[in-house]
């Protein structure tokens, strides 16, 4: 427990370090909650990031949120962010609604972009944006999707538990207590693109997507024939629960040289991963192989066992194997590894993990698909071009 607590301490709270000359700045388009937590925190121990400038709506609001979090500099306009040459990079933290606006404008203004998810408000939006011909261009802006999640180690190591192809379902839930969130709350506003699974649930799609590594485009089915469930709401009981996503395979054999030719080995496995969405908090891998040894002929079973095993992923170090000489902390965030990734990619270094704008057209197509199926409809379409 007191581990625990102090690996959150320090991951709200994190060390200062001196900035670099030639550090990327910054500029947030919107005093938003998740700002924060998405890179103002973040930044605080990454050397090559500053964040210089905050703009709103209301600028008493911006002064206010900059004077709390020691930004430099408060704009009067998203646009006056977006003109100036000292801006390298800008956090898009908008309602969903604005996202593909704005991203599109900082592309246009030659900003590299850190687009809250979801990236856009449907996939026709998506698909224009990730394919701009500004980013095809040479020394291209960068543009990411911030699924934070993705770059945290424990979902990487979970991940080398999995074989894809073997998958036959997956179960994934995630919930917001009802207290967090009041019926205003501009996340359940559907003319801001708001709803449940555009707020949570893309975090359901998006690890059943990596589970499989591919996408259910024929009757939500994956290609090898698996299926999954995504259980997701904003307005969950009081007693929070983590995310959860439990990964059952088909029974596969097993080479074991221990066996008279007559009989075979199988094995059926279940990989669970607690606490996929913010995992600096809390999180677990559950591991539980199911083992028969058979006779080849009636296929009766001799000998049937199960071995579970459990691990933990704060850091590429302790997750071990191909991720032990990554870098990063126990203490860091998900958003700090992802900010590690961005900064990578905008400094021309190489990239561990990447949300590629293919994989995040692909994630709004699929929660196209189940707006669609569910009758209550596509998310509004941004008149903006």
């Amino acid at each position: 427990m007191a581990a625990m607590l102090m690996r959150v301490f320090t991951a709200f709270g994190p060390p200062k370090v001196e900035k670099k000359n030639d550090a990327i700045r910054f500029g947030i388009l919107g005093a938003a909650q998740i700002a924060p937590l998405a890179l103002i925190t973040p930044a605080l121990s990454h050397p090559d990031v500053i964040v210089q400038a905050v703009a709103a709506r209301d600028y008493a609001r911006a002064s206010a949120f900059a004077r709390k979090h020691n930004i430099p500099d408060v704009r009067t306009s998203y646009d006056e962010i977006l003109e100036d040459p000292k801006i390298d990079a800008v956090l898009v933290p908008l309602p969903n609604s604005l996202h593909f606006e704005w991203a599109v404008r900082a592309i246009r203004a030659g900003k590299h972009v850190l687009l809250e998810k979801p990236s856009t408000s449907n996939a026709t939006e998506a698909e224009i944006l990730f394919n701009l011909p500004e980013l095809s261009q040479p020394n291209a802006p960068v543009l990411l999707e911030a699924f934070h999640n993705r770059f945290h180690p424990v979902v990487h190591k979970f991940r080398s538990f999995i074989t894809p192809a073997d998958v036959v379902h997956v179960h994934t839930d995630s919930m917001v207590p009802w207290l967090m969130l009041d019926k205003d709350n501009i996340g359940f506003n559907y003319k801001l693109a708001g709803g449940s699974i555009m707020m949570l649930g893309t975090y359901n799609f998006g690890v059943i997507r990596l589970i499989f590594d591919d996408n259910p485009w024929t009757k939500f089915r994956f290609p090898n024939g698996g299926i999954a469930e995504a259980s997701t709401t904003m307005r969950g009981p009081i007693l929070w629960k983590p995310s959860e996503a439990r990964v059952t395979h088909k029974e596969v054999a097993v080479d074991d040289k221990s066996l008279p030719e007559t009989q075979e080995k199988l094995r059926t496995r279940i990989v669970t991963l607690h606490g996929f969405i913010h995992a600096v908090i809390w999180h677990r891998i559950d591991v539980k192989d199911t083992f028969v040894v058979r006779n080849k002929g009636d296929r009766m079973p001799i000998k049937t066992w199960t071995e579970s095993k459990s691990y933990k992923a704060y850091s590429y170090k302790e997750a071990g194997g191909e991720f032990a000489n990554l870098p990063g902390e126990d203490w860091w965030m998900s958003y700090r590894y992802q900010l590690e990734e961005f900064v990578n990619r905008v400094k021309g270094r190489s990239t561990q993990f990447w949300v590629e704008g293919k994989d995040s057209w692909d994630q709004m197509r699929m929660i196209d698909m189940a707006y669609e199926k569910s009758g209550l409809g596509l998310r509004p379409t941004s008149a903006f071009r």
